[in-house]
C-alpha cells in the first residue's frame, strides 16, 4: 500500500525543525507543516481532504480507519508541497464533551511573612487541577449518564495571580495571606483522546499535544505576548460543533461549546427541500449565485433561517454561562468553514440577540484573517482565509510545547510550562 511506505518514510526520513498540525473537522481534514525558526513559524506545506459524512460525529471520531485515510491524504499533501516530513504533530480536539473552564483558588498561606517560591506556586496549581477535574468529572458524568467516565486534562493555561486583592504578574518573593489563582483548563473524555492517539500512531506521527480547538484559536491570535491585553469572544463554527472561547486581558476566561455546525444547516436544507446531503450542501454553497431560481432560493433561505434562529439560541445560551463575567467583550472573532455563510455573520451583527447578556455596547463581529495569527506566516500562499484560523492555533499549541511561550523568562512563563502536558 502506498500510504504504508509514506509511513515508513515519515519515521525514518522526518525533520526535527518542522512540526505538524491536524485540524481533524466534521467536514475536512486541514493538515499544516511549518518549520520552526527561532520564535516564529513559517508555513511550508497545506493539505486538505474530505471526510465522509459517517467519519465524525459532533465533532468527535466515529471512524479512526476512515479518518485516518482522510488524514494521510492531506498530510501526503502538504508533504509534496513541503518537501518534507513532520514527524511531530498536534492534533485539535472538538465536542460538547470538551470542557474548558477557569477556576479560581484562594489559598491561605500558612507562613504570611514568608516570601513566596516557585515550589509553592506549583503546589497550589496543582490544587487548582484537582478541583477543576473533580468539577469537569462531575459535569461528564451528568451529561453522558455513566458516573465512571475517564477524563484527561488537555490544556491549561495561567490567567492571573492575586495576593491579599493585588494583582500582580510575578508572584515569586511576595509575602501575604491570600493567594488567588485563576487558571483555565480543559478536559476531554478518554475515549475521544485515544482515538486521537490512535491516529497519530497510525501515521506514524509522534503526537506533541492533543489541543480543545477553542483554546488553540485563543493561542493564534495571542502569539508570544505574556503581557498581551487581547480581549475577544472567539467562535470557530465547524461542520458539526460550534466552539466559543472568551479572552479578556489575554488570559481564556473559558470556552464551550454546542452541537449545531455547518452541518446542520445542510440538513435542514435537505429537509425541507427533500434533498440529498451532496445537494442540499451545493446549494448551501451557492445560496448567494444570482442565477438560483427565485423559488428555490427562497426555500432555502427560510431553511436556514430556521437553524439559524436555533444556532444563535446556541451562541446566547452559551456565552450566558459565563456568570463569574462582568462583562463580556465587544468584538467577536470568527472562523471556521461554518462562519463562511454569510446569512450568519449578518445574524449576529444585525439581530437582538445580545440584549440580555453583559455587553457594555453592541457587539462588532468579524472573520479572522491569517494575516491577524501572531508569530506564523505562509509562504505557501493558500493559507487564505478564516478556514485555517484553527490549523494554525494547533502549530502555535505546538510551539508552546516545544519551546514555552516566549523566550522571555517570566513567572507566567515559567509556570505556563509547568502547566503544559
Amino acid at each position: 500500500m502506498v500510504f504504508d511506505k509514506l509511513r515508513k518514510s515519515r519515521t525514518l526520513n522526518s525533520a526535527s525543525d518542522y512540526i505538524g498540525a491536524l485540524d481533524i473537522g466534521t467536514e475536512y481534514v486541514k493538515a499544516l507543516i511549518a518549520k520552526l525558526d527561532d520564535d516564529h513559524l513559517t508555513i511550508v506545506g497545506v493539505g486538505r481532504a474530505h471526510q465522509q459524512l459517517s467519519d465524525m460525529y459532533a465533532g468527535a471520531i466515529a471512524d479512526i480507519s476512515g479518518v485516518v485515510r482522510n488524514c494521510e491524504v492531506a498530510l501526503s499533501e502538504a508533504e509534496d508541497q513541503a518537501k518534507v516530513q513532520a514527524k511531530r504533530v498536534v492534533i485539535g480536539i472538538a465536542g460538547e464533551l470538551v470542557k474548558g473552564v477557569t477556576n479560581t483558588i484562594r489559598y491561605r498561606r500558612p507562613q504570611p511573612d514568608r516570601a513566596l517560591d516557585t515550589a509553592e506556586m506549583e503546589f497550589i496549581i496543582e490544587k487548582v487541577q484537582e478541583r477543576a477535574q473533580a468539577k469537569a468529572q462531575k459535569q461528564i458524568a451528568l451529561e453522558t449518564g455513566n458516573a465512571d467516565v475517564e477524563i484527561k486534562l488537555v490544556n491549561s493555561a495561567l490567567v492571573s495571580i492575586h495576593i491579599d486583592g493585588y494583582k500582580v504578574s510575578n508572584p515569586i518573593g511576595f509575602q501575604g495571606h491570600d493567594v488567588a489563582v485563576q487558571i483555565y483548563t480543559a478536559f476531554a473524555p478518554m475515549v475521544h483522546i485515544s482515538a486521537l492517539e490512535r491516529v497519530a500512531d497510525e501515521l506514524s506521527l509522534e503526537l506533541l499535544a492533543v489541543a480543545a480547538e477553542p483554546f488553540a484559536v485563543s493561542r493564534s491570535v495571542l502569539g508570544t505576548d505574556a503581557n498581551s491585553n487581547f480581549t475577544a469572544i472567539l467562535a470557530d463554527v465547524g461542520g458539526g460543533t460550534t466552539d466559543i472561547a472568551v479572552v479578556n486581558d489575554g488570559g481564556v476566561e473559558g470556552t464551550k461549546m454546542f452541537g449545531i455546525g455547518g452541518r446542520s444547516f445542510t440538513h435542514t436544507i435537505a429537509s425541507e427541500l427533500d434533498l440529498s446531503y451532496s445537494e442540499a450542501e451545493k446549494l448551501k454553497l451557492n445560496i448567494e449565485n444570482s442565477k438560483l431560481k427565485p423559488t428555490v432560493a427562497k426555500e432555502a433561505n427560510d431553511a436556514i433561517d430556521k437553524t439559524l434562529e436555533v444556532w444563535i439560541a446556541g451562541v446566547e445560551l452559551a456565552l450566558g454561562e459565563f456568570s463569574s463575567a462582568d462583562h463580556l467583550p465587544n468584538r467577536i472573532l470568527l472562523c471556521g468553514g461554518g462562519a463562511s455563510l454569510t446569512k450568519l455573520v449578518e445574524a449576529l451583527q444585525k439581530q437582538d440577540w445580545h440584549h440580555d447578556l453583559p455587553f457594555t455596547k453592541k457587539p462588532t463581529v468579524h472573520l479572522i484573517k491569517p494575516s491577524e495569527v501572531a508569530g506564523i506566516t505562509d509562504q505557501t500562499d493558500m493559507v487564505t482565509d478564516h478556514t485555517f484560523i484553527t490549523a494554525m492555533g494547533l502549530l502555535r499549541v505546538g510551539y508552546d510545547t516545544i519551546i514555552g511561550s516566549s523566550g522571555s523568562d517570566t513567572i507566567k512563563d515559567k509556570l505556563n510550562r509547568i502547566l503544559r502536558i
